[in-house]
């Protein structure tokens, strides 16, 4: 199996005041193409600077972050932003737009690489459909229960065929039924079409639906488990 993230002696230092916090400590992890990850730790351990640093969003102070072996931390801001489109990201509040419905939310990452209105409408709806919401497509977010809403924010990351899929605390914000449906999709997402997929939670009973653990403690790996 080939790895699609390769991440390296990974450290993200900040300073808090005039203390200096070490939020990841030398990390290193390899990912599968077709894989399905959990990230599991408390609070604090280190998990929300890995997902950012894994999608981008925020430069290492050391070590490295390679995507199809191409190192993140060399790319200027143009390069990013065009490796960006490989690495689907799910945020634990959604992030949707407010004035847009379902279908216009899903729209906004394949606006942004100029595809053709005709095309990216007709993705929309297949995306929607491929997440249960086929039939709420010109629903609003504040028409949405907190589920639908976590199904576009899904839809929306899955547009631009991303290499990787990236979840923050996917279940944070809905109920325990609701839950269960969210992952199963995710789950289904993984083993019929093949999405590698990163979830970042502190929720222990959702690594049973993954391929593999791995434990992160005080910005360290602690533990690798199999699921």
């Amino acid at each position: 199996m080939s790895s699609v993230l390769i991440v390296e002696n990974l450290k993200r230092s900040y300073m808090l005041g005039k203390v200096r916090v070490d939020a990841l400590s030398g990390v290193d992890i390899q990912i599968g193409t077709g894989e399905f990850v959990a990230i599991l730790g408390p609070s604090g351990s280190g998990k929300s600077t890995l997902l950012n640093l894994l999608a981008g969003l925020d430069r290492p102070s050391g070590g490295t972050v390679k995507i199809d072996d191409v190192d993140v931390s060399t790319l200027n801001d143009n390069q990013l932003s065009i490796l960006r489109r490989k690495i689907g990201i799910v945020f634990q509040f959604f992030n949707l737009i407010g004035r847009l419905n379902a279908r216009e939310n899903v729209e906004i990452p394949m606006s942004i690489v100029n595809m053709s209105k005709r095309n990216r409408e007709t993705r929309a709806i297949e995306l929607l459909d491929i997440v249960g919401l086929e039939d709420r497509i010109n629903h609003t977010p504040s028409e949405l229960s907190g589920g639908e809403r976590q199904r576009v924010a899904i839809a929306r990351a899955l547009a631009n065929n991303p290499r990787v899929l990236l979840l923050d605390e996917p279940t944070g914000n809905i109920d325990s039924k609701t839950a269960k449906e969210l992952m199963d999709l995710v789950s289904k997402l993984n083993k019929e079409r093949g999405v590698t997929i990163v979830m970042v939670t502190h929720d222990r009973s959702l690594t049973k639906y993954a391929d593999r653990t791995i434990r992160l403690l005080d910005g360290k790996i602690s533990k690798r488990v199999k699921s």
